[in-house]
């Protein structure tokens, strides 16, 4: 098997880097703690412009019709910057999950609409409490047991939740479901919503332990001691080190689940499942291993709300828990490992 990202998705993932260094920068993301929605004006307009939150909608309902391994590198580039707007949620995951399994009608009714931008879907997690941005969401899919529903806005009730990181928009949804919101009995498709909330949230928890590591590099070798920049410390370098080290393993273990995704279960493509799971423990150690060695590095203003880092520090530790932590997943991959 040979694995490389093509020039177009490389390129894609370039134009929606250089839209985030313009739009999202982090006086943006830190402008969003305040914002009744958590957003960022005129960001999410300009991504559904370029097509970014239709990427895996048909070409029939305007989207580009592109696949999961094509959104891996934007949803890191979206860890990188910190982008408070739940695109993650909207395009790689409720998006791909009504194209694939509902009805007609659902299809038509909401595939158009989110794929360029007009409406806003969002998706909970069979093993989290909360979903994000359910209180502006316009439609919501939500598992219970082994269904998954597709709930308009208006149909549940979204109590707001705390959360470290105050971009990301937390509610506790209440809901009941009926036949006239089933979109699937399958478990294999509850597997799924799992499978693709915790790839993104692995894709975006790289960006973020890149973003921190890239913080912590420039800090200490500005920060200077006793006349010399700390970063020439060796214990300082060996933090570095040892947090590059993580992500150069968790990176390619996210573009492979991505892979594996994108090609479904089969001789070919293996287990979509192990592989994501895989990945996002991965992904989940490294981001806290860089949360902890940025922290440590940049010293006691590390610790202050005024000073940039704590924007990616409460990112990274909301994303390693989402979806499912390191153990949860680690306790799936030797399940499915003993499974056979």
């Amino acid at each position: 098997m040979q694995f490389s990202f093509t020039d177009d998705q490389v390129m894609f993932a370039e134009t929606v880097r250089d839209i985030l260094a313009n739009e999202c920068p982090p006086s943006a993301v830190r402008a969003s703690w305040e914002d009744p929605d958590g957003r960022v004006p005129g960001l999410w307009e300009t991504l559904a412009a370029t097509g970014v939150l239709g990427v895996a909608a048909p070409e029939a309902h305007g989207g580009l019709d592109m696949s999961t391994l094509d959104l891996v590198l934007p949803l890191e580039e979206f860890g990188y910057a910190a982008c408070p707007e739940p695109v993650a949620e909207h395009a790689a995951v409720a998006i791909p999950l009504l194209s694939g399994h509902a009805a007609g009608p659902v299809a038509d009714e909401w595939l158009g609409r989110a794929a360029e931008g007009t409406a806003l879907l969002t998706a909970g997690s069979p093993t989290d409490a909360f979903v994000l941005a359910a209180e502006r969401a316009d439609l919501a899919l939500l598992c219970a047991d082994d269904e998954v529903h597709a709930v308009p806005a208006g149909s549940y009730t979204a109590v707001a939740q705390a959360s470290v990181d105050h971009a990301r928009r937390l509610a506790r949804v209440d809901w009941t479901r009926g036949p006239d919101t089933l979109v699937s009995d399958d478990p294999a498709v509850v597997r799924e919503v799992l499978d693709r909330g915790a790839l993104a949230a692995a894709a975006q928890a790289v960006g973020v332990g890149r973003r921190l590591l890239d913080l912590t590099v420039a800090y200490v070798a500005e920060r200077e001691q006793f006349g010399r920049p700390v970063g020439v410390n060796q214990a300082v370098k060996h933090h570095c080190s040892n947090v590059a080290i993580a992500l150069e393993f968790a990176g390619p273990s996210v573009h492979k689940a991505a892979w594996s995704c994108a090609q479904g279960e089969g001789p070919e493509g293996g287990d979509p499942s192990l592989d994501v799971s895989t990945a996002k423990v991965l992904a989940s150690d490294a981001v806290d291993l860089a949360c902890r060695a940025a922290l440590q590095c940049h010293g006691a203003i590390g610790y202050t709300i005024e000073h940039d880092l704590q924007l990616w520090l409460k990112r990274g530790w909301a994303l390693s828990a989402s979806w499912g932590d390191a153990a949860s997943h680690r306790r799936r991959v030797g399940e499915a490992l003993a499974a056979g």
